[in-house]
């Protein structure tokens, strides 16, 4: 087949097995995400019942391509859920508590690196810890939306948590990527150099917010005046690449430019649109990372190779990881303040990893020192199968810890 060809009949599979997961998963009362994740890896391993047919989903370029869209997209929406006003408001518990769900998994993550890998380069440990930082809040707002506790004082705290720790967590990765950067060029990482890192990406973080929130309402006032249809959708996709591209060029994660350019925008930036009838943003973006977004997780799933979890130590390093990863988020409840408050159940709530964790993971794939890939295809499918665990374990455990706080509430 002509490669087009190759690549839509592929994406016609992926979408397929995509909604089917998904709808599975939702079935037996888990989110999407997790179904679109494990029909991936169902996919990428047909081989081992003998139809080997599939495999080229790991490399293909092509759905790599979309892949790596539908993860800046996935960013973008996840930054419109939120808006600059949000993080300012969010209390002291909320940035006690995104601070410690951060550094604890990082010092766990590193330790296990460290103790299983010692072999590795450092920065294998270092990344580790950086990828079990991540939260996926989505997950834990859905089961509180479900229990009708959206709007109680834990639900406020790990919701505003959320906000901090994808901040937090991006600054991480950045300067993490960044060190790695400098060490495959063959250049030393020093603390000067951690330090640099550290201040480009707080500035471009904060030098891009104040930007965007005094620029993008004059650019959208400016595409209002634009009678083809579509501008809107186009103006915040063209606003979302501009920023991530822009992250990309001063050595940061594009992803980084794609959340700060969604944090960004509010409704309020687009009213003339919304004045004549149109829909807002988020609403636009939706079809879009329908369909993409899928396609990241399946092909994410795909690369997940389950004949490495028979080598010596790869389960015992996923193991490890998950229980460092459930035991670090457990730290946050240290930094719930005030009486009254179900530590327990704001700590559970910080578990899952969901798709940002497996977007972390993604990206050590394509990072490399001295010219050998930083993760390897054990370290992968343990950090696959981690946030799994995370994702699968934490509706359970936070419907039990909620409805054990209930009858004293």
């Amino acid at each position: 087949m002509t490669a087009i060809a190759t690549l839509i009949l592929s994406l016609a599979i992926i979408l397929v097995a995509a909604k089917v997961g998904g709808h599975l998963a939702v079935r037996i009362g888990q989110p999407s995400v997790l179904g679109e994740l494990v029909a991936g890896i169902v996919l990428g391993n047909l081989a081992l019942t003998g139809f080997g047919g599939l495999d080229y989903l790991r490399t293909d370029a092509s759905l790599d391509m979309l892949a790596s869209l539908g993860v800046i997209v996935l960013l973008f929406q996840v930054g419109l859920e939120s808006t600059v006003g949000e993080m300012m408001r969010v209390g002291v518990s909320s940035l006690l508590v995104a601070t410690l769900g951060v550094a604890g998994p990082f010092a766990l993550g590193w330790a296990v690196g460290a103790w299983l890998l010692p072999d590795a380069s450092v920065y294998v440990h270092v990344f580790l810890g950086a990828t079990l930082t991540a939260t996926s809040v989505g997950i834990t707002a859905r089961v509180l939306k479900d229990l009708g506790r959206l709007q109680s004082d834990e639900a406020r705290i790990i919701l505003g948590a959320a906000v901090i720790d994808d901040v937090e967590g991006l600054v991480i990765l950045a300067i993490v990527t960044g060190m790695i950067a400098a060490a495959n060029q063959g250049g030393s990482v020093s603390y000067a150099g951690i330090g640099a890192i550290l201040a480009k990406a707080t500035i471009f973080l904060v030098g891009s917010l104040v930007a965007g929130v005094y620029l993008s309402p004059r650019l959208f006032s400016m595409a209002s005046k634009l009678q083809a249809s579509g501008v809107l959708l186009a103006a915040g996709l063209a606003f979302c690449f501009f920023f991530s591209w822009l992250a990309s060029f001063i050595g940061l994660a594009p992803i980084v430019g794609a959340f700060a350019a969604g944090l960004v925008l509010e409704d309020v930036h687009y009213k003339d649109f919304a004045g004549r009838g149109e829909r807002t943003l988020d609403h636009l973006i939706e079809p879009i990372a329908a369909f993409l977004v899928p396609v990241f997780f399946v092909v994410t799933g795909a690369r997940t190779d389950l004949r490495v979890f028979v080598a010596p130590g790869v389960l015992g390093l996923a193991v490890s990881l998950t229980l460092a990863a459930i035991a670090g988020k457990q730290l946050c409840a240290l930094g719930v303040v005030g009486r009254g408050r179900d530590r327990l159940s704001v700590a559970i709530g910080m578990i899952p990893r969901g798709e940002v964790g497996l977007i972390f993971a993604n990206i050590g794939l394509t990072l490399s020192v001295a010219g050998r890939p930083l993760v390897d295809q054990r370290v992968f499918s343990a950090l696959v199968a981690m946030v799994v665990v995370t994702t699968v374990v934490t509706p359970v455990a936070l419907k039990w810890s909620l409805s054990r706080s209930s009858p004293r509430r």
